[in-house]
């Protein structure tokens, strides 16, 4: 099967380029696989694909690069497929709309599948017929614009179908979108083992990651830490990221009398060897579309203490078995979740150890899967435009799905954790 990612830019660093990089690369081992981005501002790609993934580029914004279309005369007029109402309205234009147009309508896959809001539009309105038009949700219905949820109203019934990163969403699309015969999913991103060996639990670091931006709510997280430092002053906290909040977080660390014990470590790539130095992760925001971090601190051994904010922690923290899930804005609540596992070193490490099984179950072999299965079903009720192609290499890579690439992929990673070898 021929599988195409289309993605804002892939040679940046976020959260959805790197699930895209570890859902293609799983993919590859079974199908064909490349990745479309629109953009293209450097030679290399931050993550690198796998030797089966082909990364190309439509825009090239390499002002040394003879390809240089950031001077293009259709650069400068605005965009109008692209939705307006999408946060990256402005960075795409006339030339964009042309670009992805041309690949759309010409290209030879089976599967494209489509990473945010506006490249979806596009994947509705430009796809020639044939190929499964799937669109990826990594944010949330709710945290978009009503102008923008009108226009994916009024082109998202021309998908086969959409996924989301939580069940919570994938009911919101289903209950409030009106999207007769798009076959609406949920399925959360895939975190990869990290090839390290799992926190020990005896490092007294509790650790945070993530942009410091509001939405993260990192104040609340520094308030409760001078609670714990009250009554545990041989603990510490290590956050790390970068973002504009980083010098009003620095003045209330500062005005706490907390710089000996709260530490802003800045971006860490990749954060894997430093969750876990630490014991216990904290996430303390007021709204998450999916928490990746959460995944990555459990696939690292450490349970985590979270705000059970929409719409992520509470599907992927089993509370009070592999961590712990506090009100939301509640300082207090933060402070004795975090004091409950600092105090109690046998919970602590029972719910590490838990931690780091239940998190196998977002390993990309599994979640590789998920996806191959919502292609087989599309492909099995009835699409004749679909192609026999695809068909015949469903039939040949799913016969003996347990023991295919996938399945000993998702083995040897939990061997990996369990034999604590990097």
């Amino acid at each position: 099967m021929h599988i195409s990612f289309l993605i804002h830019n892939a040679y940046g660093i976020g959260g959805t380029i790197r699930t895209t990089y570890n859902l293609a690369d799983t993919l590859a081992e079974q199908h064909d696989v490349e990745i479309v981005s629109v953009y293209r501002h450097r030679d290399e790609p931050v993550f690198t694909p796998g030797p089966n993934v082909r990364v190309r580029h439509l825009v090239d914004l390499r002002e040394k690069n003879p390809g240089y279309d950031g001077d293009h005369p259709e650069h400068r007029r605005p965009a109008r497929v692209f939705p307006r109402g999408e946060g990256r309205y402005g960075q795409y234009s006339a030339l964009t709309d042309r670009r992805i147009a041309e690949h759309l309508g010409s290209v030879e896959a089976d599967v494209v599948v489509g990473t945010r809001p506006g490249l979806n539009v596009h994947l509705a309105r430009q796809t020639r017929r044939g190929p499964l038009r799937v669109g990826q949700e990594h944010l949330t219905l709710d945290s978009h614009s009503p102008a923008l949820r009108t226009a994916l109203r009024g082109v998202y019934p021309r998908l086969d179908a959409l996924t989301t990163t939580t069940e919570a969403d994938a009911r919101a699309y289903r209950r409030r979108m009106r999207l007769p015969g798009v076959h609406v999913e949920a399925v959360p991103n895939p975190v990869p083992a990290p090839g390290i060996e799992p926190a020990d639990g005896s490092g007294k670091w509790v650790v945070a990651a993530g942009r410091l931006a509001p939405v993260k709510r990192y104040d609340l997280l520094i308030r409760a830490f001078d609670r714990v430092r009250a009554q545990r002053p041989d603990w510490r906290l290590r956050i790390y990221g970068g973002g504009r909040q980083k010098d009003s977080l620095r003045a209330l660390i500062d005005e706490l009398g907390l710089y000996n014990h709260v530490y802003l470590m800045g971006p860490a790539n990749p954060i894997e060897p430093e969750w876990a130095k630490g014991s216990i992760a904290a996430v303390t925001s007021s709204l998450e579309s999916f928490g990746m971090t959460i995944v990555e601190a459990m696939r690292c051994g450490l349970p985590v203490v979270s705000t059970d904010c929409p719409h992520g922690p509470g599907e992927i923290i089993d509370n009070g078995v592999d961590g712990r899930l506090v009100e939301v804005g509640n300082v207090e609540a933060i402070a004795a979740g975090l004091l409950e596992l600092i105090n109690d070193d046998a919970l602590r490490l029972r719910m590490a150890e838990a931690a780091l099984k239940d998190s196998e179950r977002f390993d990309p072999a599994r979640i590789a899967e998920r996806y191959e299965s919502i292609f087989t079903g599309l492909g099995a009720h009835g699409r004749a435009s679909f192609g026999g192609r695809m068909r015949g290499s469903l039939h040949r890579t799913r016969g003996a799905l347990l023991g295919s690439a996938y399945a000993v992929r998702a083995a040897g990673r939990t061997a990996l954790g369990k034999g604590r070898t990097a």
